[in-house]
């Protein structure tokens, strides 16, 4: 398995959904930067467990323990371990159905892959319960891109085919965390959760789109031709299980632009050189550009769910059919949210030191 992300800022996490816990180690923060539990804490309460309506009923507190790295309150340079245990396991449905892949996840191709020796538990290491590193994770690298003035928000732009309206930051701002949904627009975040309740009771599922949004991101930063920006973006997104597609900017309504339309004319506002518009969403030739960095990455349904599908005995080698029993997701993007906006802040934190624009020790 690979298991790391990130060249200067790197992470490795670590951990299974059924196993004793979750967690990660950063190696490469520089000392000095003052970081707490709470600090962690207050960006896994919006992930964890239970915290949306449409969440698993499965609770875990997810309590941070900074296991080490961090000494008087501060990073000491060492390695930096962060983990959460799990405490509210229920593997017994799992059990019944370890020899019947379910459609959507990845439990044939981690059997055949690991010759069956994975641990199959709710996905394992496979699960969305993993993300919980990445917040972690991400947390450190948000305080960190603070230095620099970097902010980093996401919200929830359709769920079910539902679209909210675009908003301007002044509004996702104040509007996001007012509804479960983490949606800027509450008029459509009213109707994703009726539609959320809807298929809830059909034992049915819905997927939706994130948007991610990064301000203040230093030009220059992207390592082309290879570690582009947004090819990093898109690589660490695309670890997020569930997430199916990514796209920057105008993204693929580019195809139906003309280039008069698509490009984005310079400008100068209070002395510094801006796009009119941000079609290219805040990057050129794999650098940022000094506009806001803007992604939207697609998430799957959640593939857990109670109807009855076809599936293979892969024991047996038999036809078979399977209904998902357990506790999961109805709608997996309100807790993506924040896994999105804490993927960014590790990309970006990674490329930022690799720019060198971050101190190895903050002072």
């Amino acid at each position: 398995m690979a298991n790391s992300l990130g060249k200067l800022f790197r992470i490795t996490s670590f951990g299974e959904s059924h196993g004793r816990g979750v967690g990660v180690v950063i190696d490469g923060c520089p000392a000095g930067l003052a970081v707490t539990e709470d600090d962690i804490q207050s960006e896994l309460d919006r992930r964890r467990p239970g915290a949306s309506i449409a969440a698993t009923e499965r609770k875990e507190a997810d309590k941070v323990e900074i296991i080490a790295g961090v000494f008087n309150g501060k990073t000491s340079g060492a390695p930096i371990c962060l983990m959460v245990w799990n405490r509210d396991v229920a593997s017994g449905s799992y059990e019944k159905t370890r020899f019947l892949p379910r459609p959507g996840q990845a439990d044939y191709t981690a059997f055949v892959k690991y010759g069956g020796f994975n641990d199959y538990r709710g996905g394992g290491r496979f699960s969305g319960r993993n993300t919980a590193a990445l917040v972690m994770a991400g947390a450190v690298a948000r305080r960190l891109l603070a230095i620099l003035g970097v902010e980093i928000l996401a919200h929830t732009v359709a769920i079910g085919g539902i679209a909210a309206e675009p908003k301007g930051l002044a509004e996702i701002r104040e509007n996001r965390a007012r509804n479960p949904l983490w949606c800027a627009d509450p008029k459509a975040a009213q109707e994703m959760i009726k539609a959320i309740e809807a298929v809830k009771d059909e034992g049915d599922s819905l997927g939706g789109v994130i948007e991610g949004v990064a301000l203040n991101v230093p030009v220059g930063l992207g390592e082309p031709v290879f570690d582009t920006l947004d090819g990093e973006l898109a690589k660490a997104m695309l670890a997020i299980p569930a997430v199916k597609g990514v796209e920057f900017g105008a993204g693929f309504s580019a195809a139906a632009k003309k280039g008069s339309e698509n490009n984005d004319p310079f400008a100068l506002k209070d002395g510094k050189i801006v796009t009119v518009t941000n079609n290219a969403g805040g990057i050129l030739g794999g650098l940022s550009n000094g506009m806001p960095v803007v992604l939207r990455v697609v998430v799957k349904p959640t593939p857990s769910i109670g109807k009855s599908q076809p599936t293979v005995n892969i024991k047996d080698m038999e036809p078979a059919t399977v209904a998902i029993t357990g506790r999961h997701d109805v709608c997996i993007v309100p807790r993506a949210v924040v896994v999105v906006e804490s993927v960014m802040a590790l990309t970006l934190c990674d490329l930022a030191l690799r720019a060198g624009l971050i101190p190895k020790v903050i002072a």
